[in-house]
């Protein structure tokens, strides 16, 4: 069982973005996307949750053996996909208490006790060290940078989703936020989760180990390996790639 890509070409704006890419994400498995800025890997990640800006053109996303290309983003995440943006937009005047509440009884399909859901969210919240006062904040607004991607790791560990697509969430933290973070990767993954982690750069594989290494360039994956493929691109860069 796992998350499958064959394939798959998509583009924005009438630009090719993604020229054939192949991936399997399998459960108990985490799976690195790294490459240069510009090559494709935020649309990937996009184009998997189903945003509506990238269209695919050719080849076939499937979850669990179930082909899921022509979803819609909502009927994907209560398949069981889950994506943490790179740029996760503000909402004013929605709280993280009340946008977690209402993202819980979508995903169940029915409406849960107000008391048990935030029972669950204070007891996840201090499994990764957030401040209770936190549910009260608006959904992103005026959040620092490692305070939104607390709050989507925090939607990881609610939600518990079976496929989680993690978009540059170590970008612009410090190595506080980041431990956070990874200890949150860390916590999620398990035999009936799969993660694919897209990343620039090696850091934060130094607390969350991969298990596969894809390079991507030009929207296509032009290498791949071991955790070494990570400390090789930390010599030598992506020049010799592209």
């Amino acid at each position: 069982m796992s998350l499958h890509i064959q394939n798959l070409h998509a583009k924005a704006d009438d630009k090719d973005i993604l020229k054939g890419v192949n991936l399997e994400v399998s459960k108990g498995k985490v799976v690195v996307i790294m490459g240069p800025n510009g090559s494709g890997k935020s649309t990937l990640a996009n184009t998997l949750a189903g945003h509506p800006t990238y269209e695919v053109t050719e080849g076939t996303i499937s979850l669990d053996g179930e082909n899921i290309t022509e979803e819609s983003p909502d009927v994907r995440a209560k398949k069981g996909m889950f994506l943490s943006m790179q740029y996760p937009p503000g909402i004013d005047g929605v709280t993280v208490a009340n946008f977690l509440r209402l993202a819980i009884n979508a995903q169940r399909e029915e409406t849960q006790n107000p008391l048990q859901i935030h029972a669950e969210l204070v007891e996840k919240m201090k499994e990764l060290n957030i401040y209770e006062s936190f549910l009260t904040r608006y959904v992103n607004v005026g959040l620092s940078g490692g305070e939104k991607k607390r709050l989507e790791i925090l939607q990881l560990a609610v939600l518990s989703p079976t496929y989680a697509i993690l978009d540059e969430t170590d970008s612009g933290l410090d190595v506080d936020a980041l431990r956070i973070v990874s200890e949150g990767i860390n916590r999620f993954r398990s035999p009936e989760t799969g993660v694919l982690l897209i990343t620039h750069y090696n850091r934060i594989l130094e607390y969350v180990t991969p298990d596969e290494i894809h390079i991507m360039v030009d929207g296509k994956i032009v290498k791949s390996g071991g955790p070494e493929l990570a400390l090789e691109i930390e010599k030598s860069g992506y020049d010799d790639l592209k």
